[in-house]
This record gives structure tokens, C-alpha cells and sequence, in this order.
């Protein structure tokens, strides 16, 4: 059976308490056992005191003969509580008391050590040095054992109990201690996470949002955000929900855009069948009526009829075999030029481009009134200079078409800084501003303020848009009646072009 992973927050409690548990326990360890030998050498020090007090002031002026633990504390009032006194004498042995201490006269409640405990006192004892002692029925003793002057040996010790307790009372209140911060420490902690997680969770609960809706289909909008509150980017935690946020306005404009472009191609789509559907008609009516024409004319008058008939049919099919081609081949243009294709560099006379635009434009529009403004000097750009003879022909005619007859239509060129630009204007009627959001989109028609007096596919102006974005440059217009002008700003020298090497 597979182990529950740990939550973030239990690992890092586990973690925290863990490690100050860890030194807590080193700090009591440390403490403890310097507070001990402090106490031992204490403790050493005082057993030092009584033992050479009890040699020079008792032992040394007893003889050997003399020399014994009761002999030599005889009628003296000893109020060291726990002593231990011991003296091997080499002509009487070793003998030995223990002293009790809950009574004023000591000497009177003194035990007698017996045969194995003053063995296992001089079986452990070295003269000079502390020793610790532990003895059957007393407990443990912190002993110092000296000469005397006499040659007795003389032996003293306190008990070491006060050390123990005083030890036992000091990890007594350590354990408490630490138990109780460690219960406020992960209380603390589990709040100071929880808190701090907070945003963490904020991100969490907006993404299974976002997942749960439907985002692969229709028009989707992403309304879930992280709350500014759990979003500070100033926090560890909280950037992560401003990054979030952040991919979730990036997310939500891209399926906007991507609603836009499947809008925009379904309308694409729908313009392009009804533009063909037309000339698909006419062609399939005419050929119909030509081969009905064949099979139900008489023999006697069949061929002037279906020669006079066929003629006027192949002519309709001729145009609208055309009108297809050339709406074919600006949706081929259109996709070339999507794809960064369809563009050959060279340098282009801006000036002389407008003006063989214009000389081409003139006849086709004798009722208007042409006119042109260039330099002297030559405007050059480093461009296609087929597609923008295009650009030109295409303005050209898009003000030919859409103003009455009598309009005025100037076409200029000029240097501005590093752009050259070309502006068609003229003093027809104006677009409405309803149109003009949409007047460079694909299929969009002129409105009823700007008269047509020829049928279009409504592609021109999208092909002007995109041969001057493929030029790295910028087309705009501004209209009010009266007032029309189409401007192309193009650099002189599009950027990362080869001819800049």
C-alpha cells in the first residue's frame, strides 16, 4: 500500500521542531553535565577541606596504636551531615563511620562501615586523588584519601546526592521547558505556516477553478484571479499568485485573440463562398443554357442560333472565369504575404512608382481630377517594388471607386525623417466612422456615403495593409467629409534587412 505523502506544512513543522528539539536536547546535555562537574569539583573541594582539617587537626595527634575512626572523633561534635571518616591505621586496621544528617549531635548517630564497605572503599581509593564510591546500602560517595603525619591513613567523603538532585530537579525542569516551547513553538508554527501558506492555497483553489472550466470550445473568458491580497509580489508566496494572475491575463487575451481569429475565419470563410458562389453560378447557368440551346434548336436554324448564343455565353464565362482568378490570386497573395513570403528586395523610387501609378490611374478615371506632388529629388526605400506599384494602383483605385465623378484625387510622396511616405487623398464624401475600425479587414466593403460604381472583393485595401507591414511600415486614415487621406509611412531602410550587411 502506497505511503501518504506528507503535506508542505507537516514536513515543515516536522522539520522545525525536529531540529530545535535537537538542540534543546544538545543545550540540556551541555548543561547538565557542566553543571555536574561544577558541582563534583565543588564537592572535591570540600572533601579536600575536611579531610586535611581532620588530618592535622585530629588524625596527626593520635598514635598508631590509637588511630581509629571512634578513638579519634570521641566526644567531638562533628555537624557535617553525609561525612564519611575512615583511617587505616598500620597496627589496627582500617575502621570507619558514616554520619546521619537530621540530628544535632552527629557523633551519637554515627554507623559503623562494615568489613565490605571499608573493602570496597580501600580497594578503590588512590591517596591524593577524588574518587567516586559507591557502596551497598549508603549510595554514592565523592572520597579523598591522605597521610598523615603518623603514617595513618586518613579517608573523608560526602555523599553525592545533593549533585544528583540537583541534577535530576535541573533536567526536571529542562524536560518541562522544552516540552511546553515545543507545544507553543508548534502551535506558532503551525499558524505562522498556515498563514503564510495562505496565498499557496489562494493559488491552488484559483487554478482548479480554471480547470474545471470548458476552454476548448466557444467564446471562453477567464475571470478567475488569485486575490490581490495573496498575490504581493513583495512575498515569496504571494509572487507566485501575481505570476499566476500574470499567465492567467496572458491565457485569457490569447483565447480572446483565438475567438477573435475563428470569428474572423468563419466571416473569411462565409465572404469567400459568397464571392465565389457568384461567378460559379454564372458559369454553370451559361454553360446549362449553351448545351440546352444545342439540344433543342432545330437543324435548320441551329448553327447561327448556337453560335450567336455560345459566343455571349463563353464572353460571361470569361469574366466571371476572371473575376474568380483574381479573387483567387489576392487570397493566394494574402496567405503568401501571412506567411512572410511573396517579398523580393531591391531599392524603389518611391517617386517615380507614384508616378507611373498615377499615369496608369488616369485613364481609367477620366470624369476625376488627378494630381501629383513629389520631390525633386528621388524618394528611395529598400522594398518589393512590384507589391508596392500594388499599393499604389490599389489606393488609387479605391479612391477612383468610391467617389462621384468631379472628385479630386492627389497623390503625394515625401521624406519624413527616416520614413518615406505616401498620402492619396481626395474631397469625395467620406467614410463613416461606423466602417472605418473594419475598412482595412478582408471582404470590407465601402459604405453607401462613398458611392460605387464598380463591383470589388472587397480585398484591396487588406492587401495594401499587409504588403505594408511586410515593408516594416504603417498605413492609417483619416476621413470627414470632404477630407479622405490614406497615409504609408514605410522605413527607408526596413530593419534586418539582408541590404543593411
Amino acid at each position: 500500500m502506497a505511503r501518504r505523502p506528507m503535506s508542505l506544512q507537516t514536513r515543515l513543522m516536522t522539520a522545525v521542531i525536529g531540529f530545535v528539539s535537537l538542540i534543546l536536547v544538545i543545550v540540556a546535555v551541555i548543561t547538565s553535565a557542566t553543571l555536574g562537574s561544577t558541582l563534583e569539583q565543588q564537592l572535591d573541594d570540600e572533601v579536600k577541606g575536611y579531610a586535611i582539617t581532620i588530618r592535622d587537626q585530629l588524625v596527626s595527634r593520635s598514635t598508631p596504636s590509637e588511630a581509629t575512626a571512634e578513638n579519634i572523633l570521641y566526644g567531638r561534635d562533628v555537624k557535617v551531615p553525609g561525612l564519611l571518616f575512615s583511617v587505616a591505621s598500620p597496627v589496627v586496621g582500617p575502621t570507619g563511620l558514616v554520619f546521619d544528617d537530621n540530628r544535632e549531635d552527629l557523633t551519637s548517630s554515627s554507623r559503623t562501615l562494615t568489613s565490605e564497605q571499608l573493602q570496597q572503599l580501600y580497594g578503590t581509593v588512590a591517596l591524593g586523588t577524588p574518587a567516586t564510591v559507591s557502596f551497598d546500602g549508603l549510595g554514592s560517595y565523592r572520597i579523598v584519601a591522605t597521610t598523615a603525619s603518623n603514617g595513618v591513613v586518613v579517608v573523608t567523603g560526602l555523599p553525592r546526592d545533593d549533585i544528583q538532585n540537583q541534577l535530576t530537579q535541573l533536567l526536571t525542569v529542562i524536560l518541562l521547558a522544552t516540552a511546553g516551547g515545543l507545544i507553543l513553538l508548534a502551535l506558532t508554527t503551525a499558524v505562522t505556516i498556515r498563514v503564510g501558506l495562505r496565498p499557496l492555497r489562494a493559488v491552488a483553489a484559483t487554478a482548479t477553478r480554471v480547470a474545471n472550466q470548458q476552454l476548448d470550445r466557444g467564446e471562453v473568458s477567464i475571470t478567475e484571479r488569485v486575490p490581490a491580497s495573496e498575490a504581493d509580489p513583495r512575498t515569496e508566496t504571494g509572487l507566485v499568485g501575481a505570476a499566476l494572475n500574470k499567465l492567467l491575463d496572458h491565457v485569457d487575451s490569447s483565447l480572446a485573440a483565438r475567438q477573435k481569429n475563428e470569428e474572423q475565419m468563419r466571416r473569411f470563410v462565409a465572404d469567400a463562398s459568397h464571392e465565389l458562389r457568384t461567378p460559379l453560378a454564372s458559369i454553370r447557368g451559361y454553360s446549362e443554357l449553351s448545351l440546352r440551346a444545342l439540344r433543342q434548336a432545330p437543324e435548320a436554324t441551329r448553327e447561327d442560333q448556337v453560335v450567336e448564343g455560345t459566343t455571349s455565353s463563353l464572353e460571361r464565362i470569361q469574366a466571371q472565369s476572371l473575376r474568380m482568378t483574381r479573387l483567387v490570386e489576392d487570397l493566394l497573395l494574402l496567405a503568401r504575404l501571412d506567411e512572410g513570403r511573396e517579398l523580393i528586395y531591391g531599392t524603389v523610387d518611391l517617386a517615380q512608382l507614384a508616378l507611373e501609378g498615377l499615369s496608369d490611374a488616369r485613364p481609367t478615371a477620366a470624369d476625376h481630377h488627378w494630381n501629383i506632388e513629389v520631390p525633386d529629388e528621388p524618394v528611395t526605400v529598400v522594398g518589393d517594388a512590384g507589391r508596392l506599384h500594388q499599393v499604389v494602383a490599389n489606393l488609387l483605385a479605391n479612391a477612383r471607386t468610391h467617389t462621384p465623378a468631379g472628385t479630386t484625387v492627389t497623390l503625394s510622396v515625401a521624406r519624413e525623417g527616416d520614413d518615406a511616405v505616401l498620402r492619396v487623398h481626395d474631397d469625395g464624401p467620406g467614410i463613416d466612422p461606423a466602417l472605418r475600425d473594419e475598412l482595412f479587414a478582408r471582404f470590407a466593403r465601402g459604405d453607401s456615403s462613398r458611392a460605387r460604381q464598380t463591383g470589388g472583393t472587397g480585398l484591396g485595401l487588406a492587401i495594401v495593409k499587409a504588403i505594408v507591414e511586410g515593408h516594416h511600415g504603417r498605413i492609417s486614415v483619416d476621413s470627414e467629409p470632404g477630407d479622405t487621406t490614406f497615409t504609408v509611412r514605410l522605413p527607408l531602410t526596413p530593419p534586418g534587412d539582408p541590404s543593411d550587411a
